[in-house]
Parts: structure tokens; sequence; C-alpha cells
């Protein structure tokens, strides 16, 4: 499986546990609304921009942008 494809493929299959947890959350008024709301708008702007990105990259630019993203998580969370 190529790289976009197996991107793709992880972000679809993440979709359904998110919504069947978040539904269990609600469920036990776990969640704060106000903040949910604002994460899913960003969650909706990133997953649009990404989207288009994935289709215009190449896989090679594609593994750099995610090296250079999985090396500033880690530094930030040290």
């Amino acid at each position: 499986m190529d790289a976009k494809t197996s991107r793709a493929t992880a972000i679809t299959a993440i979709l359904f546990l998110v919504i069947v947890s978040s539904f269990f959350y609600f469920k036990k008024v776990n969640i704060n609304l106000k903040l949910a709301i604002n994460c899913a708008i960003g969650g909706l702007i990133g997953s649009y921009i990404g989207s288009k990105l994935l289709v215009k990259c190449s896989s090679k630019i594609l593994d750099i942008i995610f090296i250079i993203f999985l090396l500033y998580s880690g530094i930030k969370m040290l």
C-alpha cells in the first residue's frame, strides 16, 4: 500500500472510533461542549487543507512533512 492510501485509510478508521467514543462520553456528560466545538471546527479546517495537500504532494514530500511534525511534537513533549 502506498503512503497516500495508507494515511487516508488510517484517518478513515480513526473517524469511526472517534464517533463511537464521543457518543459514550457525551452520554455520560464528560464533554466540554464549547471546547469540543472549537476543536471540531479546527479539525474540519485542518482536514480540508490536509486532504488537498495529500492529493497534490508526492509521497516523498509527505514523508518529510510527517517526520518534521513528529520531531516537533516529540521535542514539545520533552
